[in-house]
């Protein structure tokens, strides 16, 4: 069995030295990159070849690539590399490693066209001067072939450990057996639906109910149709913490039914969460764990796999066994190998390398990664650019994908914020340099322009601001230099400026329909952008964005890039609506799996005599109030309560409290810490009684789990409709133009998502038994009934 590998990821492994840098330096986006490229080919003779696709083995490893561009005429090898900057200001390192990719690519094309010799060329292009700088080598076959070799056995060790590997996983999966005594109600046609569509090389979305083991029920078909699908990495991403810690313990749940199973399991956490010197910069000169970061990888990366495959990950890293053993290879594995947060930090620390970017390094090696949407679906997503890079027959499983909605909104709308120029105008930088101080001043004076032509608080307009938007970028190009100039300045405001400029000019060169470009001034005393409204703002004060409406053009690529995905939640009804906004194939399956429970478990009543619009909360603060003491006190217990603001739960609090002082109860708080929400979630016990009051779509409308008397209610005075404001109101134009269902896109069907998710919080196992208030008359609307559970006998 041979293990093939990307060029690229050849010479990432083997030639890499020195300290991991990461001091801002500008790089070209991809699309400059892609369009370099392009300059150089069209620059070259007739016969010049671009994207030559070649391929070589060595033993047991086949590599693999596309080189930049031949020329037969001067039998000369380009390898193109773009950039801004300096030249001279590139790290030794780099250049190491350009070299190495070069000479491979170089003995590749020798062995394909029998060549004897050939000249090896790098070839920087300058995206801003578009100047091309070359570096050439004439090189023997021979020196090729030997460099190729050296490379190859430098990464052997690793590939026949993988392939090892790959090979004892397979076998282990086709033998898995579900690690419980059978599959819950609802669980196995989940189940069912998830193997076909990795068979079928399909993109599922699945409505599945909460409580049947959407997690295990997700995971373990996937697992099963690894081997025959020959896929390489599965990827469980999540939309919160709670999400992850999930498939942690299903998978753990699975190795413990399976001991012999070599699956290695890698959990991604936030860089912030990971770094341990948050105080210094990332690199050499600064960080001690970024000095000879890459000279001491391979140690560390041996160690974090054995450690954790011995299950005592500090004593045995600490001992250096795995580099004693093998110091370029992992161990092999005979049991399923957790690289959790705790196990890759233990393996960095004792060999004194950064934990968060060992556990990206670990990513390459890894057969379920575990970890956050953005791995994936951000512009710069980690695990999708591995995929690609490698190759790899990826599968995804995206949990509580209904968030995915707006999350993918997120990460591609941008922002220009003026107290963020501000702060770049005045930072030393801006002092220190007249260039830099000029071309920011450029932005400001095209921005108060823009904002003084502006009539009303709030605008949208049809395209970015052609002015603004050539200032953006000729003040992207001065401040690219100053930091290619100044490497060893780190001022974190011409920085972060330098970050919204370029995003926002980047969204501005993808615009389409499926994005709105506004403008609003802040409102007094606020500087939300839904709540514009203040004609005495001062110019220049407004903030710019680019808001993203459908995040279908950019996710669609990224599912496309996977062999199969399976998107699932409770809460994805209608299904059109997410096919829409999330860009799923043509072809997508459906399944809509039954509920394993029944109606009488839970007892779901309208409140007809309350309304909860905006113009009647102060009406509804006492029917409420009283309608959830009614409830607790003919059945005491744990309830939550969820309202459509902290505003509005204080109001209702605070009324609750007053009128009802013996019952118990406790409040969510804005900008709880985990530590706080723990503590909230702790006080419902099995013997507790009370009610927990909470906003609808916070951190206990989904994700939590209180079984059986731990939570036996839940009021929900909200439609969960999203505020009526300029910005929304936008938003339903434009899906009305698109979709031709403004109303329901932008306000009924994501409300109701929130409110069933919420309700789906009392009835979690077969066994539970409940009650719901939905309190508001417009729970009797037929279209709003159309969007609850099936299973639900609302009175």
């Amino acid at each position: 069995m041979t293990y093939t590998v990307a060029v690229r990821e050849l010479c990432e492994f083997t030639a890499k030295q020195g300290d991991l840098d990461l001091r801002f330096t500008p790089a070209p986006t991809a699309l400059e990159g892609m369009a370099g490229h392009g300059v150089v080919a069209a620059r070259r003779g007739k016969g010049y070849r671009a994207e030559v696709a070649l391929s070589g083995s060595y033993q047991t490893l086949q590599v693999r690539g596309r080189a930049d561009g031949y020329d037969p005429a001067l039998q000369r090898i380009d390898e193109v590399k773009t950039f801004k900057g300096r030249l001279d200001r590139q790290p030794a390192s780099h250049r190491h490693l350009h070299w190495a990719q070069a000479k491979v690519y170089g003995w590749l094309l020798c062995q394909h066209e029998q060549l004897a010799h050939i000249d090896v060329a790098l070839v920087y292009f300058d995206i801003g001067s578009q100047k091309e700088t070359v570096f050439s080598e004439h090189c023997t076959a021979d020196e090729l072939r030997e460099h190729f070799e050296a490379q190859c056995q430098r990464f052997l060790a690793w590939a026949e450990q993988q392939v090892a590997h790959r090979t004892a996983r397979d076998a282990a999966l086709g033998a898995l057996m579900f690690p419980f005594g059978g599959f819950r109600a609802g669980q196995r046609p989940l189940a069912e639906a998830v193997y076909k569509a990795a068979t079928g090389g399909r993109c599922l979305l699945a409505q599945a109910p909460t409580g049947i083991g959407k997690t295990m029920g997700t995971l373990f078909p996937l697992l099963k149709a690894a081997p025959a699908q020959q896929l390489d990495k599965v990827f469980f991403l999540a939309a919160k913490t709670s999400g992850r810690q999930t498939a942690l313990d299903a998978l753990a749940r699975l190795a413990d039914s399976a001991p012999t199973l070599p699956l290695r399991v890698l959990e991604l956490v936030a860089r912030d969460k990971a770094c341990e010197h948050p105080d210094k910069a990332c690199h050499g000169e600064s960080c001690p764990l970024a000095q000879g970061f890459y000279d001491r990888l391979p140690g560390a990366r041996a160690a974090a796999l054995q450690a954790a495959r011995s299950g005592a990950a500090s004593a045995e890293v600490a001992r250096g066994t795995a580099e004693a053993a093998a110091p370029n290879a992992p161990a092999h594995h005979h049991h399923s190998v957790p690289l959790h947060q705790a196990q890759v930090r233990d393996a960095a620390l004792a060999h004194r390398v950064c934990p968060y970017y060992l556990s990206q390094e670990l990513a390459r090696w890894a057969d379920v990664v575990v970890g956050d949407y953005n791995y994936y679906f951000d512009f710069g997503g980690l695990l999708h650019g591995l995929t690609q890079a490698n190759q790899w027959r990826a599968a995804l499983l995206v949990d509580e994908a209904h968030n995915l909605v707006e999350r993918g909104r997120k990460m591609y709308s941008a922002e220009l914020r003026p107290d963020t120029l501000a702060a770049a105008r005045t930072s030393p930088a801006a002092s220190h340099h007249p260039v830099v101080k000029k071309a920011l001043d450029k932005v400001r004076r095209c921005w108060v322009a823009l904002d003084k032509a502006q009539a009303a608080d709030y605008a949208v307009y049809d395209a970015f601001p052609e002015a603004l938007q050539g200032a953006l970028q000729q003040c992207g190009t001065t401040l690219s230099d100053h930091f290619a100039d100044h490497p060893a300045d780190l001022d974190v405001a011409l920085q972060t400026f330098y970050f919204e400029a370029m995003h926002i000019t980047r969204l501005a060169e993808l615009l389409d329909s499926n994005s709105l470009v506004d403008i609003a001034r802040p409102a007094p005393h606020a500087s939300h952008l839904s709540r514009p409204g203040s004609a005495a703002a001062k110019p220049g004060s407004a903030t710019v964005c680019i808001r993203n409406v459908v995040p279908a053009p950019y996710l669609q690529p990224r599912l496309a890039a996977a062999h199969t995905s399976t998107l699932f939640s409770a809460t994805l009804q209608p299904a059109r609506y997410y096919a829409d906004l999330l860009g799923l194939p043509d072809q997508h399956v459906w399944v809509d799996v039954e509920s394993p429970f029944e109606s009488a478990q839970l007892h779901v009543q309208v409140a007809r005599h309350i309304s909860t619009r905006y113009a009647d909360r102060h009406a509804s603060l006492v029917p409420i109030a009283d309608l959830m003491a009614q409830q607790f006190n003919a059945r005491p217990g744990n309830y939550l309560a969820f309202f459509s603001s902290y505003e509005y739960l204080q109001q209702v609090a605070d009324g609750f409290a007053q009128r009802h002082p013996h019952l118990p109860h406790w409040r969510q708080s804005r900008r709880m810490l985990e530590a706080e929400q723990r503590q909230f979630l702790e006080r419902f016990t099995d013997t507790s009684e009370g009610i927990g009051f909470a906003v609808l779509g916070g951190a206990f409308a989904e994700g939590i789990d209180l079984p059986g008397r731990r939570l036996i209610g839940a009021f929900l005075a909200t439609l969960g409709l999203p505020q009526v404001n300029p910005v929304n109101e936008q938003i339903r134009q434009r899906m009305q133009a698109l979709f031709g269902e403004g109303y329901d896109y932008t306000y009924l069907y994501p409300g109701l998502q929130k409110v069933v998710q919420a309700a789906g919080r009392v009835i979690r196992t077969p066994s539970d038994e409940g009650v719901v208030h939905l309190m508001d008359d417009r729970f009797e609307r037929a279209e709003v009934r159309m969007l609850l559970p099936g299973w639900w006998k609302v009175e």
